[in-house]
């Protein structure tokens, strides 16, 4: 069975050229957040896997849930998915569908894990220093790591940067040793 990227990536260029054509990324980002949101709920995913149940009922579960929060075209994509059987990809199909809306509008997503909490202040130094260093808007999630001992570590995309104390005494023990 092929994996669930490569199952998503064609649903999730043909949403983003479709949305970026009309100038409705946000609006498409959004609608799937909310389905791919839907689609994790345990009683939803043992609906989908309900052989009783048809294509359309099941596409019509997704439409009826999020009532009023999908575009037209929103519904017809949900219901192509789900008469692919493609509906457990859709958390997927959101993570490609970002990451091309963030690359269109020239934005980096950067994970920082920190030892201890950060203020407003220090997080908007960090953030304005590393789009310095990206030359492109950042996007940051923060998370408190107590394991990291002192510091942050810094996922952007495929590059890690670790200026944690736990990472450091790592280096150290490394050299010691050699």
């Amino acid at each position: 069975m092929a994996e669930p990227s490569t199952i998503a990536r064609p649903y999730a260029e043909a949403a983003f050229r479709l949305a970026d054509a009309q100038g409705r990324l946000a609006e498409w980002s959004a609608a799937l957040g909310n389905l791919a949101a839907v689609a994790g709920d345990e009683r939803v995913r043992a609906a989908v896997g309900d052989p009783n149940r048809s294509a359309a009922q099941v596409a019509g579960l997704f439409v009826g849930v999020l009532a009023g929060r999908l575009s037209g075209e929103a519904e017809n994509f949900v219901r192509v998915l789900a008469e692919n059987g493609r509906l457990e990809v859709l958390a997927e199909i959101r993570a490609q569908f970002e990451a091309l809306k963030n690359e269109r509008e020239g934005v980096i997503e950067a994970e920082i894990q920190s030892a201890f909490e950060m203020d407003a202040a220090q997080l908007a130094e960090l953030v304005g220093r590393l789009e310095k260093k990206t030359g492109r808007k950042v996007k940051a999630q923060l998370a408190v790591d107590k394991s990291l001992i002192g510091g942050v570590r810094i996922v952007l995309g495929d590059k890690v940067i670790d200026g944690s104390a736990r990472a450091q005494l790592a280096a150290l023990e490394t050299a010691l040793k050699g």
